[in-house]
């Protein structure tokens, strides 16, 4: 049975901006207590969304790589009826090969939590930590999607974005940063719902962590009752922790990384 996330049925909750390849202002590899942290974006976002997460986790020593997926944020131009899973699968792969990272936390927010098991079931031994952000879990991730709510207004082969769907998961997100999220979000590839993803063994040897959002759509209490295959983080948010409350994510994010008790 595929459960919802954030209201999205299949959908479980579960930047300096990246382009492909990613920049990054340091270099900390080798170094004892820093960590790498790859982040995903959830639909319609990109690298930019980070906006707030990157500097306080570079003010801690830590390097940090953020994605943005192909037809997203400044990658809009390339977006087409063709950009799917696979795509997502592969800006990421890549982003990892070209800037020879290993040992690192990879962060998926939203759908891209089925992007990051894709990723991490392919290069399981460089992944130290799949982080879970409000997003699809892997379990589920092993089951058909493709469905989202009727009141999603399709566009061809887009999902545009809109406030109905800011105000329904996101009623923490004002002022000034609804402004620009409603500037910046873009419409998605409607195969990044819809594309499966298939995974192997290799997938279950990845260490998992989750972060719940109070406000994402889900009930977190009953999340809490289920054995979980990691540690958690419960954030007393919206959808959008890393642009709402991104000191408490990142604190977050470090424990979960190991780097903090």
């Amino acid at each position: 049975m595929v459960e919802s996330v954030a209201g999205i049925p299949g959908l479980y909750t579960g930047r300096k901006y990246a382009k492909i390849p990613t920049r990054t202002a340091h270099t900390h590899l080798g170094r004892i207590g820093v960590t790498t942290f790859v982040l995903v974006p959830g639909a319609w976002l990109g690298g930019w969304a980070w906006k707030k997460v990157i500097p306080l986790l570079e003010k801690k020593g830590h390097e940090v790589h953020a994605v943005t997926l192909t037809g997203m944020g400044e990658r809009v131009h390339l977006a087409s009826k063709d950009v799917g899973i696979e795509t997502a699968v592969q800006d990421v792969l890549n982003v990892i090969k070209y800037n020879d990272l290993d040992n690192f936390v990879l962060v998926g927010h939203s759908f891209a939590g089925k992007v990051v098991a894709a990723v991490a079931d392919r290069a399981p031994n460089k992944v130290r930590t799949l982080l879970y952000l409000d997003a699809f879990r892997p379990e589920m991730v092993r089951t058909p999607q493709g469905s989202f709510p009727d009141e999603w207004q399709v566009d061809g082969w887009k999902v545009p974005f809109s406030e109905k769907i800011l105000d329904s998961i996101g009623k923490d997100v004002q002022g000034a940063d609804r402004k620009w999220m409603l500037s910046r979000a873009t419409s998605l590839p409607v195969r990044y719902f819809r594309d499966p993803v298939t995974l192997s063994e290799k997938f279950d040897s990845v260490r998992k962590a989750y972060v719940f959002c109070t406000g994402g759509g889900d009930n977190v209490d009953e999340i809490l009752k289920e054995k979980l295959d990691g540690p958690s983080k419960v954030i007393e948010s919206g959808h959008w922790p890393m642009i709402t409350r991104p000191k408490e994510l990142v604190e977050d994010m470090l424990v979960l990384a190991g780097n903090r008790k």
